[in-house]
C-alpha cells in the first residue's frame, strides 16, 4: 500500500519583532520573579542606595521597582525599551569583560511584549523640575513630577501570552520566590536598603548598613549584619570567616596588575549548622548570584570530612575575579557562568573552606560574661584582611611525631617530659596498651595558662569509660574520649602524608578498560593533574583506556573503578577529590582501630592531655564521621535544669 507523503517544505521567513520578543521573554521571564531579578539588577547598575519592590497578587498583576540611582535622559528612554538596548556594553572588549550586574539588552523589551509596561524616571540634568514617564505600549512620553530615579512598573504579567500564565503557581508561591529574588540581592549588597511590599503591606525590609563598600574590615561587618538580618542572627552565630586571597592559591598567579585575580571570602556555616536540604547556600560571582557545579562541588567537598551522613552545609561564599577569567553570557537569566580556568576556581575555594573549617572553635573559649546557653560552640571569626590565622601553639604543645609511626604507638602523639612519671596501669587497661600522657607536668602547665583559660578546661572525672567531664569559665564541658582521638590520630596521619607527595606504584599488567569518548578526551588533555593524583591512566586505543599507576596507599583497591570515577568528576569539573576521598578513608579506619577504646580506664592526667591536643588539632570539633567530639553546658543550661533563680 503505497502512502502519500504530505509536504513538508516550508517557506523560509523573517519572524515579526513582536514574535521575536515573545520567544525571548520565554527564555528570560519564567515568572514573576525573573523580572523583579531583571530590574533590581538595573536598578544596581544604576547606583541605587535604596530600592522599593510593590507587588500585587505575587507579582502577577504589579510589579513595581522603585529606586533612587541616576535615572535616565528623556532623549534615551524611548531607547530603554527597544531590543538589544543597554548602556552596559558598547563594544566585543566591553563584553568580555562585564562589570555590570545586567547587560543582555533584551530584558525589558520581551517584559514589554508580555505585560504593560511603564516608565518612569528622571536625572539630576534634568532642569525642567520634573521626570518623564513612558508608557511601553504606545510609546507615549508626558512629564509627571518624581525625585531622582527610576520607577519601573510591570502590570499584567503574561497577558499577551495567556498559555504561559497557566503554567504559574498560587499567588503566596510567586510572592515567595520574588522576596527569594529580593533576597540574594540583598545578601550581596549590605550598603544598599531594600523594603518589598504586598498588597499595600510590608513584608520584609532590610535597611543600609554602611554608606559604601571601601575597606575590608568595613564590609565583613556590613556583611555579617546583614547575613543577620536576613538569614537571622545563629546563621552569624554558627559561622566561620572565609577569607582566601590569590596569593595562597596554589598554581595561581597572585596578581594581575596590582590587584588580586582571585579572591573568595564570606562566612561558611559549621558542621552544627548543617541542614537536611540544600536551600542556604548562596554563592556570588562578582556580586552576582550564581548556581554554579564548580562552586558548589568546591564547597561541599570542603565539608566532607566534617558532616554526618547527608547534611548539606550552609554558606555565603563571594568570589571576587578578573572580569576578563569569567564568562555571564552563558545564560538569558545570568544565573550560571563559565570560567576560564575552572580548576583554579574549585582548588581557591574549597582550600578557603577548609582552611576557615580548619581551625578547632575549642581553642577560642569565650569570656566569662558571654557564657550563654548553647548547644554547640560559637568561634569569634578572625580579621577580614590577611589570611585566617593559625591557632598559636600552646605551652604543652607536643612535637610532631616523626614519619613511620605505628598508629597503635600513642605514645607517638604525647610525648613524656623528662621528669615526668608515667602512671600505672589503671584497672580496665589492657596490659601492655600505650599510655596517654600530657607533654609536661600539670602543675607547669597551670603556671603557664591559668585553668579558667584553658578553652576545654580541667578534666575531671570520667563517665561510664565514654565520655570525660571537664570543668572551664562556661561550665560543663562532655567529650566523647573515642571519637576525640579518633579525630587526633586521624589528623596526624594526614600531616604526615601530606609532607610527602602522594607516591605512585605502577601495576605489574596495566588495567584496561573500554572508555567513552569523553573519558579519553579528559584523560589526554588532565594528565599533569592525574599524575599529581598518582594515577598514570593512557590510551591504549581509541575507545580503552589502561591504568598503569595508581597511588600506593590504593593499591589494593580495583584501579579501573577508581580511573572511572577520577575520570567522571574531572570532565564535570576539571579537578577531583576522589583520590583524597579514598585515601581519607583509608586513614579514617587505620585511626579509628588506633584511637582509645570506649569503656577504658583513663587517669587525670591523660584525660587532660587529650584535652590539650584537642585544643590544637584541626577540625578536632567532629570526628572522622562527622558527629560532634565535644558539647559546652553553661552555666545557664545547667541552672535551668534545676529551676534555679525561678
Amino acid at each position: 500500500m503505497n502512502v502519500a507523503l504530505p509536504n513538508i517544505r516550508r517557506p523560509i521567513r523573517e519572524l515579526p519583532d513582536e514574535l521575536i520578543s515573545q520567544i525571548a521573554a520565554g527564555e528570560v521571564v519564567e515568572r514573576p520573579a525573573s523580572v523583579v531579578r531583571e530590574l533590581l539588577d538595573n536598578a544596581l547598575d544604576a547606583g541605587a542606595r535604596q530600592i522599593t519592590v510593590r507587588l500585587q497578587a505575587g507579582g502577577i498583576r504589579l510589579i513595581s521597582v522603585e529606586d533612587d540611582g541616576c535615572g535616565i535622559l528623556r532623549e534615551e528612554l524611548p531607547t530603554a525599551l527597544k531590543r538589544h538596548a543597554t548602556s552596559k556594553i558598547a563594544n566585543l572588549d566591553d563584553l568580555e569583560s562585564v562589570e555590570t550586574m545586567g547587560f543582555r539588552g533584551e530584558a525589558l523589551a520581551a517584559v514589554c511584549s508580555i505585560a504593560e509596561v511603564s516608565v518612569l524616571t528622571r536625572t539630576d540634568e534634568e532642569t525642567s523640575g520634573h521626570g518623564w514617564l513612558l508608557d511601553g505600549r504606545s510609546g507615549e512620553l508626558q512629564p509627571t513630577a518624581r525625585s531622582r530615579g527610576t520607577t519601573v512598573e510591570v502590570r499584567e504579567l503574561f497577558f499577551a501570552t495567556p498559555a504561559r500564565r497557566k503554567f504559574l503557581k498560587s499567588e503566596s508561591t510567586e510572592l515567595a520566590h520574588c522576596i527569594e529574588a529580593v533576597r540574594r540581592h540583598a545578601l550581596a549588597r549590605p550598603d544598599v536598603g531594600f523594603a518589598i511590599w504586598h498588597e499595600g503591606k510590608l513584608v520584609s525590609q532590610w535597611r543600609a548598613v554602611v554608606p559604601d563598600l571601601a575597606g575590608g574590615e568595613q564590609l565583613l561587618d556590613a556583611l555579617r549584619r546583614r547575613l543577620a538580618d536576613v538569614l537571622g542572627e545563629d546563621f552569624v552565630a554558627q559561622s566561620v570567616v572565609v577569607n582566601w586571597p590569590a596569593a595562597d592559591v596554589p598554581g595561581a598567579a597572585a596578581t594581575t596588575g596590582g590587584l588580586q585575580r582571585l579572591r573568595v571570602w564570606g562566612l561558611a556555616g559549621t558542621p552544627d549548622a548543617a541542614r537536611s536540604r540544600a536551600d542556604w547556600q548562596f554563592a556570588y560571582v562578582n556580586g552576582r548570584f550564581v548556581r554554579d557545579k564548580v562552586i558548589n562541588h568546591a564547597a561541599r567537598s570542603a565539608y566532607e570530612d566534617v558532616l554526618h551522613g547527608h547534611r548539606q552545609p550552609v554558606y555565603a561564599l563571594y568570589v571576587s575575579i578578573d572580569p576578563t577569567r569569567v564568562d555571564v553570557n552563558v545564560h538569558p537569566t545570568k544565573i550560571e557562568v563559565r570560567f576560564r580556568d575552572s580548576r583554579e576556581v574549585h582548588q581557591a575555594v574549597r582550600h578557603a573552606v577548609e582552611g576557615a573549617l580548619a581551625a578547632p572553635r575549642s581553642a577560642q573559649p569565650l569570656p566569662v560574661s558571654d557564657a550563654v546557653s548553647s548547644t554547640a560552640p560559637v568561634e569569634a571569626p578572625p580579621a577580614f584582611l590577611g589570611p585566617v590565622p593559625r591557632q598559636q601553639p600552646l605551652p604543652w604543645r607536643p612535637d610532631t611525631p616523626p614519619v613511620g609511626q605505628r598508629v597503635s604507638d600513642l605514645e607517638a602523639l604525647w610525648r613524656p617530659s623528662e621528669g615526668v612519671v608515667a602512671p600505672q596501669d589503671s584497672p580496665g587497661r589492657p596490659a601492655g596498651e600505650p599510655v596517654l600522657r600530657p607533654t609536661q607536668n600539670l602543675a607547669e602547665a597551670r603556671t603557664a595558662l591559668p585553668d579558667g583559660d584553658w578553652p576545654l578546661g580541667r578534666a575531671i572525672a570520667q563517665l561510664h569509660g565514654v565520655y570525660i567531664l571537664a570543668e572551664n569559665a562556661q561550665g560543663l564541658v562532655v567529650v566523647d574520649m573515642h571519637a576525640a582521638h579518633e579525630r587526633i590520630v586521624y589528623e596526624r596521619l594526614k600531616q604526615q602524608l601530606d609532607a610527602h607527595r602522594i607516591a605512585s606504584q605502577p601495576l605489574l599488567i596495566p588495567a584496561t578498560f573500554a572508555a567513552t569518548p569523553a573519558e579519553v578526551a579528559t584523560a589526554e588533555t588532565a594528565d599533569e593533574v592525574l599524575a599529581q593524583l598518582g594515577l598514570e591512566i593512557v590510551p591504549f586505543s581509541p575507545r580503552t583506556l589502561a591504568v598503569r599507576a595508581v597511588p600506593t596507599t590504593l593499591a589494593a583497591g580495583d584501579p579501573v573503578e577508581l580511573a572511572r570515577s577520577v575520570l567522571a568528576e574531572l570532565g564535570q569539573h576539571e579537578a577531583s577529590t576522589v583520590v583524597q576521598r579514598a585515601r581519607n578513608e583509608l586513614l579514617a579506619t587505620m585511626a579509628c582501630h588506633g584511637a582509645v577504646r570506649a569503656n577504658r580506664r583513663l587517669t587525670l592526667d591523660e584525660m587532660n592531655a587529650l584535652l590539650r591536643q584537642m585544643e590544637i588539632t584541626e577540625r578536632s570539633d567532629q570526628c572522622n564521621h562527622g558527629r560532634p567530639t565535644w558539647r559546652q553546658l553553661g552555666m545557664k543550661d545547667l541552672d535551668a535544669l534545676f529551676l534555679r533563680g525561678r
